[in-house]
């Protein structure tokens, strides 16, 4: 009898983590799709946060002599553990970037698909210091040459793409900070004249400021997820969520691509990081959308919507950028997402950033 109870309960337990020999997990119709209004997800269920929260060991390795708020507005929101999302910005506009950086957490300088140089992104944020949004740059790649360009022009984020070992993501973080925590080399460059404010000192507050983020958007880096989450100084790891389901073949509706999502979102949550996606269609729908707390693309934290949705927005002209691969294109809706106002009229900035009103200035 016990040994029945036994194989009874494995069963039942193998039922629950193993899909149906069609593919389906048991919250999918025939042909794959969800179920209406079931978030989708394939057979792992995704770690719960314990009572560090998200984020835990990047907020352990603040100075505590750090001037707080940071001026950083992205990386301050994700301290008090609320969402951040970006406008996408692929070419030289310096009126767009002045006023999409009133309304957003940080501003996601394409240069890993685009043909913008360092310079025009250097002239971008000289049109307005201290607009807003943090400025960050998707790199090419992280080598200490571009890393370096990037952060003396005055980035306070970096965000490198298609890591697949924790050796990448160790170059990006060393390199995009100053000894003793890094290995960025001393120069000279536009942070000097964006961020060298009154009573503001660059070089010892900087470290704190800058904002380190990792894409996993490969199967290998997938299998090496807890070696590149574990990496000291990284903060957020972000997936991929197109260049995942192209490189390894699955739809991001199969119970396959879902368990990857899920192995990098446990490695996160595990190493004190941050988790995101690259996309605003990965708010809702998934089982681990209400963990997403850094999100390629808006909505804008006061509800603000650009006329001409598509302008500046990266690999797209509109709705469809970064499409959902094999899924429908209206998933379930997420309660956690901003809701925007009435219109733009309405925007506040002061209520997603209430020390703005309290403390303006560069950064705030």
């Amino acid at each position: 009898m016990i040994r029945l109870t036994g194989i009874a309960c494995a069963a039942a337990l193998a039922g629950m983590l193993i899909p149906s020999v069609d593919g389906r997990t048991p919250s999918q119709q025939p042909g794959g799709k969800p179920a209406p209004g079931t978030p989708i997800g394939g057979t792992v269920a995704p770690a719960k946060a314990d009572e560090r929260g998200w984020g835990w060991q990047v907020k352990a390795m603040m100075n505590p002599a750090t001037p707080r708020p940071l001026y950083n507005r992205a990386k301050e929101r994700l301290l008090q553990d609320k969402q951040i999302t970006s406008y996408t910005i692929s070419s030289f506009d310096p009126e767009l970037y002045c006023e999409v950086g009133k309304h957003f957490d940080y501003i996601w300088f394409e240069m890993q698909h685009s043909t913008m140089s360092y310079d025009e992104v250097r002239r971008m944020m000289v049109a307005c210091p201290g607009v807003g949004a943090a400025p960050m740059i998707r790199m090419p790649d992280a080598l200490e040459s571009s890393i370096q360009k990037a952060t003396d022009l005055g980035a306070l984020g970096i965000i490198v793409p298609t890591v697949d070992d924790a050796l990448e993501a160790r170059d990006a973080a060393r390199f995009s900070r100053y000894p003793p925590f890094g290995r960025r080399s001393a120069g000279g460059g536009a942070y000097r004249d964006l961020w060298n404010q009154p009573g503001l000192n660059y070089r010892a507050t900087i470290n704190d400021n800058m904002l380190v983020t990792v894409m996993i958007e490969t199967l290998e880096g997938v299998a090496m997820a807890n070696e590149i989450a574990a990496t000291h100084g990284v903060d957020v790891v972000i997936i991929g969520n197109n260049d995942m389901s192209n490189f390894s073949g699955w739809t991001q509706n199969d119970p396959r691509y879902q368990d990857a999502i899920i192995k990098v979102h446990d490695a996160a949550l595990k190493y004190g990081k941050y988790y995101g996606n690259a996309g605003e269609q990965y708010l809702r729908g998934y089982t681990v959308s209400a963990d997403t707390r850094m999100v390629q693309n808006g909505p804008a934290c006061d509800g603000w919507r650009p006329a001409g949705r598509g302008r500046g927005r990266g690999r797209g002209t509109g709705p469809e950028e970064e499409p959902v691969i094999g899924l429908p294109s209206v998933n379930a809706p997420n309660p956690a997402a901003a809701t925007p106002p009435a219109s733009a009229a309405s925007a506040d900035p002061s209520s997603c950033w209430p020390w703005m009103a309290a403390s303006p200035g560069a950064g705030k």
